[in-house]
């Protein structure tokens, strides 16, 4: 059987930097990217046939037979009923950066995404379809949910522990031991050092949760 193409969902920012992850994952091999990527969007996308030289295909052209898949969406809520709208058949592509520092005492699950530089240390359990961007550093201990997201640069201390959907912005960081619940949004530069039992967005230093719009 032929062997499946890499399925990268999307075609904004974090999506062309996982292709970059895949070019850099292949710098010292005869393999041409062009052979082994593609990117999906909806059936009603109307931008380019190819991005970065790499053909854009539908939703409807979709076969998990053809395919396994990168979610690369930023936004954790989204990813996640992406990932629940695909064929339960369906495989992931785990994309590592060869930048990457991580240890063998790491286990990382199914469609994560790790960028340049990222840090590992030791004891970590990442989750599904989780996102590390550029400089994200993750001490000991840490057991982190699914549709995980940083953004560039967010320093995480030992023996944290977060839920499913969590956030951090850009330069975010989080005091040892912490506890962050599900669906909770941290902004560019905040500072966590108590836990988080609430959902939703949390900005400052240290971050204080922002007033839930009214209807």
């Amino acid at each position: 059987m032929e062997k499946k193409k890499i399925c990268i969902i999307g075609t904004e920012g974090f999506a062309r930097e996982t292709l970059t992850c895949l070019i850099d994952s292949i710098s010292e091999t005869e393999v041409k990217i062009e052979e082994m990527v593609v990117f999906m969007e909806r059936d009603d996308y109307n931008g380019p046939d190819k991005v970065m030289n790499i053909p854009v295909i539908k939703d409807s052209e979709f076969d998990s037979r053809k395919y396994k898949v990168a979610v690369a969406i930023g936004d954790p809520q989204l990813r996640k009923k992406v990932v629940s709208k695909l064929p339960d058949e369906t495989e992931y592509a785990t994309i590592i950066h060869p930048s990457a520092v991580i240890s063998d005492w790491v286990d990382i699950g199914d469609g994560a995404i790790i960028t340049a530089g990222t840090i590992l240390t030791c004891n970590i359990k990442i989750g599904k379809h989780a996102h590390l961007n550029l400089h994200t550093t993750i001490g000991h201990d840490c057991t982190i949910g699914d549709y995980f997201t940083t953004a560039p640069a967010t320093n995480i201390s030992g023996n944290c522990e977060f839920g499913e959907c969590v956030y951090f912005g850009t330069n975010s960081a989080i005091r040892q031991g912490i506890k962050v619940c599900d669906n909770v949004t941290i902004g560019m530069g905040g500072i966590v050092v108590k836990n988080i039992n609430e959902e939703g967005v949390y900005i400052g230093s240290p971050v204080r949760k922002l007033a839930d719009k009214k209807n």
